[in-house]
């Protein structure tokens, strides 16, 4: 284990440290000056009484915070900034949330709240209006990379904001890190991964509108290369293919529109364009994933199960009834080049479809299968068949919350005279528990062929070009929440990563090589739905009673 340059790159990460705490703090602050501006009012709602209901009385009424509320261990100054409001009253009318099944919102019942024409909001969960639907809600905690869709269940940590006419949010993580690889291969560095996630929902004409924006500073915060990670393969750097090391993600990962109309009350159809932006193809991306919310490394089989997720030419269309979707995509399936901050002009010659299905918000399935054209630069002649699963749970807890998914991923890839099938399998789960507490684990098992350079084969004795290794990675791990504000949220945490591999690589791995990280991570407070409904008269989910 070897400190390599440490110097120049720790400098490189402490100004874009430097520089985007500040930029973060700047937003911290102008939300919580616009907090008691930006709210909807609720929109009062008929009430069947044989007799015209009383005026509420000031004992009645409560103050109103913004839909984000999120935990906060003391009350916070900013209370008195926020306006009083009349405590929503139940209706006779079903209740949107209340009628949601499968890939909608469900829950609440005559607890749910209208946040106004666009906001709905339950005690499990917070949703949007499709269009001018009553029932129709875009379930806002399902949301995944691209059009992908996690459980409804999962945890939100967002800033949120209503603009106008506009539902504003904002989602990141930024996680400074010492890391570590061990073995021969393995170096250290200090560096930081990190994105950054605005979205925005406004009504235009009979649907409703998603505008989305993805960014990443790892061009600036990771080393030239990538950051190390053993026995990670896949794209280049100069010219060459990165072989120990993940790829810094571009500066711009996605922007991309997404428009859906209603479809009766059960049903939707929508369309989605990115340049760059996600397919129809795989599960979530990893940084996306609740069940890997506190592990910010990218999995070994990322290249088999969740690669395109950017990609610079996306059109997606597809259908939603009840808890299932059924879309598909055409799209630039060429991997980004080595160049992480413009845009790329590929032809748009892949295609992909994914069949989801979701029976409830705490579980979420998903089938899909592309065709990839060429996606390595440096192997033009070599396309990718993608068949992947998915099953993810959620499932949240008294004063915490529990993510697990299993996911598999198979690349067969053809070249003229080669024809090889490489399988990944990913298994991981993150338990958060007496609200401050992560523990987290992710085992692998994945087919890796592009290990070797060429020195390696002739060291090892090897002359196929692409010969294919078994790569186990177990790794394991906790944080601890340090400080939770109304805002934002500060951890400290690290993990361990162990590997099992063929002898024959111990000349090039070591017998036994350990991994270890050591992270600061930092990201929005996790939206406390329950706490605001109690204030509100409704009653808490049953995991908070």
């Amino acid at each position: 284990m070897k400190f390599r340059d440490f110097s120049r790159y720790g400098r490189k990460v402490l100004w874009s440290a430097i520089l985007i705490v500040s930029i973060l703090s700047v937003a911290v602050v102008s939300f919580g000056q616009h907090q008691g501006h930006g709210q909807i009012k609720p929109e009062p709602k008929p009430v069947a009484s044989p007799t015209p209901a009383p005026s509420p009385s000031p004992a009645h009424r409560h103050t109103m915070p913004m839909p984000g509320a999120t935990q906060s261990p003391t009350p916070s100054p900013q209370m008195d900034q926020q306006m009083s409001m009349p405590m929503p009253s139940p209706g006779p009318s079903p209740s949107p949330m209340g009628q949601m099944r499968g890939g909608e919102m469900r829950g609440g019942g005559t607890s749910d709240m209208n946040m106004g024409p666009l906001m709905v909001m339950s005690n499990t969960g917070m949703g949007v209006r499709l269009g001018a639907s009553e029932s129709n809600v875009m379930n806002v905690g399902q949301m995944g990379s691209g059009t992908s869709r996690q459980p409804g269940s999962s945890p939100m940590y967002m800033f949120d904001k209503i603009a106008g006419k506009w539902v504003l949010m904002l989602h990141f993580n930024f996680v400074a890190l010492l890391n570590a690889q061990g073995g021969p291969r393995g170096v250290t560095r200090f560096e930081a991964a990190n994105w950054f996630m605005p979205v925005a929902f406004r009504r235009v004409g009979p649907g409703t509108l998603q505008l989305r924006g993805m960014f990443s500073l790892e061009p600036f915060t990771f080393a030239p290369g990538g950051s190390p990670l053993l026995f990670q393969t896949g794209e280049t750097y100069k010219g060459r293919p990165i072989i120990d090391r993940q790829h810094p993600h571009d500066l711009f990962m996605e922007l991309s529109a997404q428009y859906t109309i209603p479809l009766g009350e059960r049903g939707s159809w929508f369309t989605y364009f990115g340049y760059p932006g996600e397919p129809a193809l795989g599960p979530p991306a990893f940084m996306h994933r609740a069940s890997a919310s506190e592990n910010s490394a990218a999995t070994l089989a990322h290249h088999l199960q969740d690669s395109t997720h950017i990609s610079f030419g996306v059109f997606t269309t597809g259908f939603n009834f009840r808890g299932l979707k059924l879309e598909g995509s055409i799209f630039n399936g060429r991997e980004p080049g080595e160049n992480r901050y413009n845009f790329e002009a590929n032809p748009w010659n892949s295609r992909s479809a994914r069949v989801s299905f979701e029976p409830n918000n705490n579980w979420a399935v998903q089938v899909s299968y592309g065709f990839l054209r060429a996606p390595e630069a440096a192997e033009p002649d070599t396309d990718i068949r993608r068949l992947t699963a998915s099953v993810q749970y959620n499932r949240p807890l008294k004063h915490g919350n529990w993510a697990t998914a299993f996911i598999w991923g198979r690349n067969h890839t053809s070249s003229p005279g080669e024809v090889h099938n490489l399988n990944g399998y990913t298994f991981e789960s993150t338990v958060n528990f007496k609200t401050r507490n992560y523990l987290y684990t992710r085992l692998e098992l994945v087919d890796k062929n592009e290990l070797l350079r060429p020195a390696d084969r002739t060291l090892l004795g090897i002359t196929d070009n692409h010969p294919s290794f078994r790569i186990g990675g177990y790794t394991f791990g906790g944080a601890r929440d340090l400080w939770n504000a109304r805002k934002v949220s500060i951890a400290i945490g690290s993990d361990l990563s162990f590997y099992s591999k063929p002898s024959m690589l111990d000349r090039l791995y070591g017998s036994n090589p350990v991994s270890w990280r050591l992270f600061l991570r930092l990201r929005p407070a996790k939206i406390d739905l329950g706490a605001m409904h109690q204030m509100h008269g409704g009653t808490p989910p049953p995991e908070q009673r």
